[in-house]
């Protein structure tokens, strides 16, 4: 499959009769949004069908083949490869991942076996690096604004090593 780089968003065409593997992408395994005859998907996401071959990225304006180096700089650039390192690995245990933002999370999670339109993510995920040295506001406003929304706050560390530790929390009243 095809996508073209734009900013921070790749673009998959989706023609009549072809591109049903984007369709699929879309509907079966919930990547991205369509909008009116693409398939978009964030940097993060199409990243991650690049390094397990279901996707091949262009460069919009020249056309040419980026590399899976080339998409991992751009990430580590933007500071984002602890969140790549996190959907990698949440993905691959079978989780469906969706934007957090507005819940000021990096992911909502749904169980495996549930997706988007069966209901609701039972997951906000905050990443953090292991020096991160976090306020005890901010983290109370992490749980909160999750026990708020009905989800558990799941806190993924990631170490030097690229290593995930995550912890669950949620809000007990004494």
């Amino acid at each position: 499959m095809r996508g073209c780089l734009t900013d921070e968003i790749v673009t998959i065409t989706i023609k009549e009769d072809l591109n049903q593997k984007a369709i699929s992408l879309n509907q079966k395994s919930f990547f991205g949004k369509l909008e009116d005859g693409f398939l978009e998907l964030s940097l993060i996401e199409a990243f991650y069908l690049m390094e397990n071959g279901r996707l091949n990225i262009y460069n919009v304006d020249s056309d040419e083949k980026l590399e899976i180096n080339y998409i991992r700089e751009i990430i580590k650039k933007k500071g984002n490869y602890a969140k790549y390192c996190v959907y990698k690995d949440l993905k691959d245990r079978g989780y469906i991942i969706k934007t957090g933002f507005k819940y000021g999370s990096e992911f909502r999670l749904y169980e495996r076996g549930k997706s988007p339109g069966d209901g609701h993510s039972e997951y906000l995920v905050k990443i953090i690096h292991e020096d991160y040295d976090i306020n005890a506001l901010d983290f109370a406003s992490y749980v909160r604004v999750s026990h708020g929304v009905k989800k558990s706050l799941l806190m993924a560390v990631v170490d030097d090593e690229e290593d995930i530790t995550y912890y669950k929390i949620e809000w007990t009243r004494p």
